[in-house]
Protein backbone atom coordinates (compact mmCIF):
# COMPACT_ATOMS: atom_id res chain seq x y z
CA UNK A 1 0.00 0.00 0.00
CA UNK A 2 2.59 2.37 0.38
CA UNK A 3 4.19 2.04 -2.80
CA UNK A 4 0.68 2.60 -4.08
CA UNK A 5 0.45 5.94 -2.29
CA UNK A 6 4.38 6.63 -3.49
CA UNK A 7 3.64 6.19 -7.23
CA UNK A 8 0.43 8.17 -7.22
CA UNK A 9 2.36 11.64 -6.23
CA UNK A 10 5.07 10.34 -8.18
CA UNK A 11 2.78 10.30 -11.47
CA UNK A 12 1.03 13.34 -10.32
CA UNK A 13 4.26 15.33 -9.95
CA UNK A 14 5.89 14.05 -12.90
CA UNK A 15 2.67 14.67 -15.74
CA UNK A 16 1.78 18.39 -14.03
CA UNK A 17 5.63 19.41 -14.02
CA UNK A 18 6.10 20.11 -17.73
CA UNK A 19 3.46 22.80 -18.13
CA UNK A 20 4.94 24.61 -14.79
CA UNK A 21 8.91 24.43 -16.64
CA UNK A 22 7.75 25.89 -19.52
CA UNK A 23 9.94 29.39 -20.29
CA UNK A 24 8.38 33.00 -19.79
CA UNK A 25 9.05 33.79 -22.90
CA UNK A 26 7.46 31.47 -25.14
CA UNK A 27 4.67 32.07 -27.09
CA UNK A 28 1.20 32.04 -25.49
CA UNK A 29 0.14 28.67 -27.00
CA UNK A 30 0.69 25.90 -29.90
CA UNK A 31 1.69 22.26 -30.45
CA UNK A 32 5.39 23.69 -30.79
CA UNK A 33 5.90 24.97 -27.68
CA UNK A 34 4.56 21.95 -25.58
CA UNK A 35 1.72 24.47 -23.65
CA UNK A 36 -1.78 23.85 -23.93
CA UNK A 37 -4.18 25.14 -26.26
CA UNK A 38 -6.74 27.22 -25.33
CA UNK A 39 -9.47 24.67 -26.32
CA UNK A 40 -7.77 21.99 -24.10
CA UNK A 41 -7.03 24.42 -20.97
CA UNK A 42 -10.97 25.69 -21.13
CA UNK A 43 -11.88 21.70 -20.94
CA UNK A 44 -9.84 21.06 -18.23
CA UNK A 45 -11.05 23.82 -16.37
CA UNK A 46 -14.56 22.52 -17.22
CA UNK A 47 -13.79 18.96 -15.85
CA UNK A 48 -12.44 20.80 -12.48
CA UNK A 49 -15.53 21.73 -11.96
CA UNK A 50 -17.62 18.96 -12.83
CA UNK A 51 -15.23 16.69 -10.77
CA UNK A 52 -16.20 18.27 -7.86
CA UNK A 53 -20.22 17.97 -8.39
CA UNK A 54 -21.01 14.48 -7.12
CA UNK A 55 -23.33 13.93 -9.74
CA UNK A 56 -22.01 15.41 -12.93
CA UNK A 57 -22.69 14.01 -16.14
CA UNK A 58 -18.91 12.21 -16.42
CA UNK A 59 -18.05 8.51 -16.52
CA UNK A 60 -14.77 8.84 -13.95
CA UNK A 61 -13.11 5.82 -11.88
CA UNK A 62 -11.06 7.54 -8.92
CA UNK A 63 -8.65 5.33 -7.20
CA UNK A 64 -8.60 6.69 -3.79
CA UNK A 65 -5.91 5.82 -1.17
CA UNK A 66 -6.85 6.55 2.51
CA UNK A 67 -4.16 6.46 5.31
CA UNK A 68 -5.08 6.22 8.67
CA UNK A 69 -2.22 6.73 11.26
CA UNK A 70 -1.42 6.61 14.73
CA UNK A 71 -4.66 3.83 15.98
CA UNK A 72 -3.93 2.04 19.34
CA UNK A 73 -1.45 2.07 21.91
CA UNK A 74 1.01 0.77 19.12
CA UNK A 75 0.21 3.59 16.80
CA UNK A 76 -0.88 1.22 14.13
CA UNK A 77 -1.69 2.56 10.61
CA UNK A 78 -4.89 0.94 8.14
CA UNK A 79 -4.53 1.40 4.66
CA UNK A 80 -7.95 1.63 2.31
CA UNK A 81 -8.04 1.72 -1.20
CA UNK A 82 -11.19 2.51 -2.83
CA UNK A 83 -11.84 2.06 -6.16
CA UNK A 84 -15.08 4.36 -7.01
CA UNK A 85 -16.71 4.03 -10.74
CA UNK A 86 -19.10 6.42 -11.47
CA UNK A 87 -21.17 6.29 -14.16
CA UNK A 88 -23.76 8.60 -15.47
CA UNK A 89 -27.03 6.89 -16.96
CA UNK A 90 -29.75 9.34 -18.82
CA UNK A 91 -32.84 7.97 -18.47
CA UNK A 92 -35.29 10.90 -20.36
CA UNK A 93 -34.00 13.80 -21.55
CA UNK A 94 -34.24 15.87 -18.15
CA UNK A 95 -33.23 13.24 -15.55
CA UNK A 96 -30.59 11.10 -15.21
CA UNK A 97 -29.41 8.32 -13.01
CA UNK A 98 -25.67 8.29 -11.19
CA UNK A 99 -24.29 5.26 -9.48
CA UNK A 100 -21.75 5.42 -7.43
CA UNK A 101 -19.77 2.36 -6.10
CA UNK A 102 -17.17 2.04 -3.49
CA UNK A 103 -15.11 -0.97 -4.06
CA UNK A 104 -12.48 -0.85 -1.07
CA UNK A 105 -10.06 -3.78 -0.36
CA UNK A 106 -8.07 -2.45 2.91
CA UNK A 107 -5.32 -3.43 5.20
CA UNK A 108 -6.82 -3.96 8.75
CA UNK A 109 -4.02 -4.14 11.68
CA UNK A 110 -3.76 -5.18 14.58
CA UNK A 111 -4.12 -2.93 17.05
CA UNK A 112 -2.84 -4.98 19.78
CA UNK A 113 0.07 -5.74 18.66
CA UNK A 114 3.13 -3.69 17.57
CA UNK A 115 3.11 -6.11 13.95
CA UNK A 116 0.49 -8.39 12.57
CA UNK A 117 -2.84 -7.95 10.65
CA UNK A 118 -5.55 -8.88 7.78
CA UNK A 119 -6.04 -7.40 4.32
CA UNK A 120 -8.64 -8.47 1.67
CA UNK A 121 -11.66 -6.92 0.09
CA UNK A 122 -14.46 -5.06 1.72
CA UNK A 123 -18.17 -4.32 1.96
CA UNK A 124 -19.28 -3.00 -1.24
CA UNK A 125 -21.37 0.14 -1.11
CA UNK A 126 -23.21 1.33 -4.44
CA UNK A 127 -25.33 4.36 -4.21
CA UNK A 128 -27.45 5.13 -6.94
CA UNK A 129 -28.89 9.21 -7.21
CA UNK A 130 -31.67 10.81 -9.09
CA UNK A 131 -30.90 13.91 -10.47
CA UNK A 132 -32.17 16.51 -13.06
CA UNK A 133 -29.99 17.20 -16.17
CA UNK A 134 -30.47 21.03 -16.48
CA UNK A 135 -29.73 21.88 -13.09
CA UNK A 136 -28.32 25.82 -13.14
CA UNK A 137 -26.69 27.15 -9.96
CA UNK A 138 -28.22 24.21 -7.46
CA UNK A 139 -27.42 21.09 -7.98
CA UNK A 140 -29.29 18.05 -6.23
CA UNK A 141 -29.65 14.20 -6.14
CA UNK A 142 -31.30 11.61 -4.09
CA UNK A 143 -31.76 7.43 -3.94
CA UNK A 144 -30.87 4.57 -2.24
CA UNK A 145 -27.26 3.16 -0.94
CA UNK A 146 -26.66 0.03 0.04
CA UNK A 147 -24.37 -2.57 1.86
CA UNK A 148 -23.63 -5.97 0.65
CA UNK A 149 -21.09 -8.16 3.17
CA UNK A 150 -18.49 -9.11 -0.09
CA UNK A 151 -15.91 -8.78 2.62
CA UNK A 152 -13.10 -11.51 2.56
CA UNK A 153 -11.78 -10.93 5.96
CA UNK A 154 -13.82 -10.89 9.24
CA UNK A 155 -12.01 -7.59 9.45
CA UNK A 156 -12.84 -6.08 6.85
CA UNK A 157 -16.09 -6.18 6.61
CA UNK A 158 -19.63 -6.02 8.73
CA UNK A 159 -21.20 -9.08 7.62
CA UNK A 160 -24.22 -7.93 7.03
CA UNK A 161 -26.25 -6.46 3.71
CA UNK A 162 -27.56 -2.60 4.74
CA UNK A 163 -29.73 0.14 2.92
CA UNK A 164 -31.31 3.61 3.66
CA UNK A 165 -31.77 7.13 2.02
CA UNK A 166 -28.30 9.26 0.62
CA UNK A 167 -29.04 12.79 -0.54
CA UNK A 168 -26.45 15.53 -2.35
CA UNK A 169 -26.92 18.95 -2.83
CA UNK A 170 -24.54 21.56 -4.03
CA UNK A 171 -24.18 24.99 -4.99
CA UNK A 172 -22.04 25.62 -7.89
CA UNK A 173 -20.08 29.06 -9.50
CA UNK A 174 -17.25 29.03 -11.97
CA UNK A 175 -14.67 29.64 -8.77
CA UNK A 176 -16.47 27.81 -6.08
CA UNK A 177 -18.33 24.34 -5.68
CA UNK A 178 -20.06 23.91 -2.07
CA UNK A 179 -22.33 21.31 -1.00
CA UNK A 180 -22.72 17.79 0.77
CA UNK A 181 -23.50 14.21 0.51
CA UNK A 182 -24.91 12.18 3.26
CA UNK A 183 -26.68 8.77 3.70
CA UNK A 184 -27.46 6.25 6.41
CA UNK A 185 -27.92 2.35 6.36
CA UNK A 186 -29.41 0.27 8.28
CA UNK A 187 -28.29 -3.36 8.59
CA UNK A 188 -31.20 -5.64 7.80
CA UNK A 189 -30.14 -9.29 6.90
CA UNK A 190 -27.03 -11.04 7.35
CA UNK A 191 -24.15 -13.01 9.98
CA UNK A 192 -26.03 -13.10 12.97
CA UNK A 193 -23.13 -13.16 15.18
CA UNK A 194 -22.21 -9.70 13.83
CA UNK A 195 -22.85 -6.19 15.41
CA UNK A 196 -26.00 -4.61 13.81
CA UNK A 197 -25.36 -1.48 11.34
CA UNK A 198 -26.76 1.86 11.96
CA UNK A 199 -24.35 4.09 10.02
CA UNK A 200 -24.40 7.94 9.40
CA UNK A 201 -22.30 9.56 7.01
CA UNK A 202 -21.87 13.26 5.86
CA UNK A 203 -19.11 14.72 3.40
CA UNK A 204 -19.54 18.22 3.02
CA UNK A 205 -17.59 19.37 0.44
CA UNK A 206 -15.86 23.21 -0.69
CA UNK A 207 -13.68 23.79 -3.63
CA UNK A 208 -11.83 26.93 -4.87
CA UNK A 209 -10.65 26.57 -8.48
CA UNK A 210 -7.62 28.28 -9.38
CA UNK A 211 -5.47 28.80 -12.54
CA UNK A 212 -4.48 26.05 -14.91
CA UNK A 213 -7.10 23.55 -13.79
CA UNK A 214 -5.40 23.55 -10.37
CA UNK A 215 -8.32 23.90 -7.11
CA UNK A 216 -8.07 23.87 -3.70
CA UNK A 217 -10.17 21.36 -1.94
CA UNK A 218 -11.73 20.25 1.68
CA UNK A 219 -14.14 17.35 1.74
CA UNK A 220 -13.87 15.43 5.02
CA UNK A 221 -16.12 12.52 5.87
CA UNK A 222 -17.91 12.51 9.05
CA UNK A 223 -19.22 9.31 10.37
CA UNK A 224 -21.39 8.31 13.34
CA UNK A 225 -22.13 4.71 14.54
CA UNK A 226 -25.17 5.17 16.52
CA UNK A 227 -25.40 1.46 18.22
CA UNK A 228 -21.84 2.85 19.79
CA UNK A 229 -21.76 3.51 23.67
CA UNK A 230 -21.84 7.54 24.12
CA UNK A 231 -18.78 9.17 23.43
CA UNK A 232 -17.73 6.97 20.73
CA UNK A 233 -19.91 7.50 18.32
CA UNK A 234 -18.50 10.37 16.27
CA UNK A 235 -15.05 10.66 14.03
CA UNK A 236 -15.11 14.16 13.03
CA UNK A 237 -12.33 14.80 10.84
CA UNK A 238 -10.86 18.64 9.59
CA UNK A 239 -8.39 19.10 6.69
CA UNK A 240 -8.09 19.98 3.21
CA UNK A 241 -5.75 19.83 0.15
CA UNK A 242 -5.35 20.67 -3.29
CA UNK A 243 -6.17 19.02 -6.53
CA UNK A 244 -5.05 19.34 -11.00
CA UNK A 245 -6.53 18.05 -13.92
CA UNK A 246 -3.84 16.62 -16.00
CA UNK A 247 -3.30 14.72 -18.71
CA UNK A 248 -1.91 11.22 -19.66
CA UNK A 249 -1.38 11.80 -23.17
CA UNK A 250 -5.22 12.63 -24.20
CA UNK A 251 -6.52 10.92 -21.21
CA UNK A 252 -8.09 13.61 -18.69
CA UNK A 253 -7.12 12.33 -14.77
CA UNK A 254 -7.76 14.11 -11.75
CA UNK A 255 -5.16 14.12 -8.99
CA UNK A 256 -5.68 15.22 -6.10
CA UNK A 257 -3.88 14.98 -2.37
CA UNK A 258 -5.64 16.01 0.81
CA UNK A 259 -4.72 15.59 4.80
CA UNK A 260 -7.02 15.71 8.29
CA UNK A 261 -7.02 15.68 11.53
CA UNK A 262 -9.52 13.31 14.09
CA UNK A 263 -10.11 16.43 16.90
CA UNK A 264 -13.19 13.98 17.79
CA UNK A 265 -12.89 10.67 17.66
CA UNK A 266 -14.12 7.23 19.44
CA UNK A 267 -11.71 5.81 21.86
CA UNK A 268 -13.50 1.85 21.69
CA UNK A 269 -12.55 0.92 19.45
CA UNK A 270 -9.38 3.25 19.08
CA UNK A 271 -9.35 5.51 15.86
CA UNK A 272 -6.89 7.09 13.89
CA UNK A 273 -5.88 10.84 14.89
CA UNK A 274 -4.62 12.09 11.58
CA UNK A 275 -5.10 10.65 7.80
CA UNK A 276 -3.61 11.37 4.38
CA UNK A 277 -5.94 10.67 1.15
CA UNK A 278 -4.13 10.41 -2.26
CA UNK A 279 -6.40 9.90 -4.98
CA UNK A 280 -5.99 9.41 -8.96
CA UNK A 281 -9.14 9.25 -11.03
CA UNK A 282 -9.80 8.72 -14.93
CA UNK A 283 -12.03 10.72 -16.74
CA UNK A 284 -14.54 9.93 -19.39
CA UNK A 285 -16.16 12.89 -20.51
CA UNK A 286 -19.53 12.08 -22.28
CA UNK A 287 -19.74 14.86 -24.15
CA UNK A 288 -17.56 16.47 -26.93
CA UNK A 289 -15.03 19.20 -25.36
CA UNK A 290 -17.51 22.15 -26.79
CA UNK A 291 -20.38 20.82 -25.92
CA UNK A 292 -19.10 20.53 -22.43
CA UNK A 293 -17.54 23.19 -22.20
CA UNK A 294 -20.58 25.36 -23.48
CA UNK A 295 -22.67 23.37 -20.48
CA UNK A 296 -20.21 24.12 -17.90
CA UNK A 297 -20.30 28.07 -18.52
CA UNK A 298 -24.16 27.60 -18.31
CA UNK A 299 -24.15 25.98 -14.72
CA UNK A 300 -20.96 27.38 -13.28
CA UNK A 301 -22.11 31.46 -13.75
CA UNK A 302 -18.75 33.54 -13.26
CA UNK A 303 -19.73 35.56 -10.45
CA UNK A 304 -17.33 37.31 -8.05
CA UNK A 305 -17.23 34.48 -6.26
CA UNK A 306 -15.36 22.13 -6.46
Amino acid sequence: MAKTSTLLVAVLWLLSAPAAAAPESAPASGPETGEKPEGEEAESAALARAVQNPVADLISVPFQNNVDYNIGSFDRSMWTLDIEPVIPLHVTEDWMVITRTIIPFIYQPNINAAGGGSSGMGDINPTFFVSPVHAKLFIWGFGPTFLFPTATQATTGTGKWGIGPAAVGLLQTKQWTVGALANNIWSYAGQSNRATVNQFLLQYFVNYNLPDAWYLTSSPIITANWEASSGNKWLVPFGAGVGKIFRLGKLPLNGQVQGFFNPIRPDQPPSATWELRFQVAFLFPTAKPKAAQAAASSSCPDVASR
